[in-house]
């Protein structure tokens, strides 16, 4: 069963709301870079990626040799897990489904912490008791997939705190973190020089709308870990067009910001009409809206050319919880049409 929002290539698709990319779709700088990096794809890519850490390091205002480059987020989780063989997890559901896949790879133990409906899927401060010396690896998302909630920054220092005391890494995934409106007060990426236990994962697929172009980044002060990591990898894991594509992205700062005010105005209209067609809604923070409606309303949207993000498949959701993507105005609408039975 395809486990992720995307699948555009089984079904006959008029408008796909269950990938979580920019609604602005990827930027003009992007396509140029990549297509100039196909030209230049006679060589090999540089394994150590150094010019796209580099752009990183400037813009994350991360040391450059804390940073390590991937075939997307999902290539750093299977090389984090490949590198520290963990023999129990301890992950909080419902979540991205890609922590569990790369974990049962390696026969590890699973301990899950289930949020509850009535707290809006919310962390609670009760998890802290479910880190122990005999976990060895904790993944967290923040904004969550697929409730876009997010962890309170006092909570997730607690957290990190207990990792430290009881020696388990720490994974947060904030590879929807650029979407939040005020991410400097959510993101634990500046305790990343402080603490070893902490690995941050990134993106560039969200942001930048080039899921197709796989680029992601992680940020840790673990050497060791990194360098394990490198091992874990195939050499040439990022090429050449999504390492310049990548390069291209940070300098699109206008773009960014046209996409956080078109996205907030957005972000409005469906709420409001989404309430008013008596749907369940949660609160999400990122570029995507999380909502419980009635069963059958993937099959609905999907017989009208509209792809949604069927739930049910996240462990500790059922049938019932759906999350649609953002989109612009035009888009927006003819969804709402459709749900409206229009």
């Amino acid at each position: 069963m395809y486990q992720h929002g995307g699948d555009i290539y089984n079904h006959n698709i008029k408008l796909d709301f269950s990938s979580n990319v920019n609604l602005l779709g990827i930027p003009q700088g992007v396509i140029q870079a990549a297509c100039e990096g196909v030209t230049l794809s006679n060589c090999y890519p540089d394994t150590q990626c150094h010019q796209l850490r580099e752009a990183i390091s400037t813009a994350e205002q991360i040391p450059m040799e804390q940073i390590i480059c991937g075939n997307g987020a999902a290539d750093l989780i299977f090389s984090i897990v490949l590198s520290k063989k963990p023999k129990k997890a301890l992950i909080a559901i419902p979540t991205f489904n890609e922590y569990e896949q790369a974990l049962q790879m390696m026969d590890c133990e699973m301990n899950y912490y289930q949020t509850k409906e009535n707290t809006n899927f919310t962390l609670q401060e009760d998890f802290l008791q479910f880190i122990t010396d005999k976990v060895d690896i904790i993944f967290l998302c923040s904004p969550n997939n697929p409730t876009g909630n997010l962890i309170g920054r006092k909570l997730m220092e607690e957290i990190l705190k207990q990792c430290e005391k009881n020696n388990v890494l720490l994974v947060v995934d904030e590879c929807f973190m650029d979407f939040v409106q005020d991410p400097k007060a959510y993101t634990m990426k500046d305790l990343c020089n402080r603490s070893k236990n902490l690995f941050i994962l990134k993106a560039f697929t969200k942001l930048y709308a080039m899921p197709g172009l796989r680029l992601g980044y992680g940020i840790c002060s673990d050497k060791e870990l990194i360098n394990r990591m490198k091992l874990s990898s195939q050499p040439w894991n990022v090429s050449i067009p999504a390492q310049m594509a990548g390069i291209a992205a940070l300098k699109e700062t206008e773009y960014v910001k046209q996409s956080m005010e078109v996205l907030k105005e957005e972000r409005a209209y469906l709420i409001n009409e989404l309430t008013n067609l008596r749907f369940r809604l949660y609160e999400s923070m990122a570029n995507y809206i999380f909502f419980k409606a009635e069963k059958g309303l993937y099959e609905k949207c999907l017989n009208k050319g509209i792809l949604i993000r069927d739930c049910s498949n996240y462990k500790g959701l059922e049938e019932g919880y759906y999350r649609i993507v953002i989109k612009t105005r035009h888009e927006n609408r003819q969804l709402i049409n459709a749900l409206m039975g229009e």
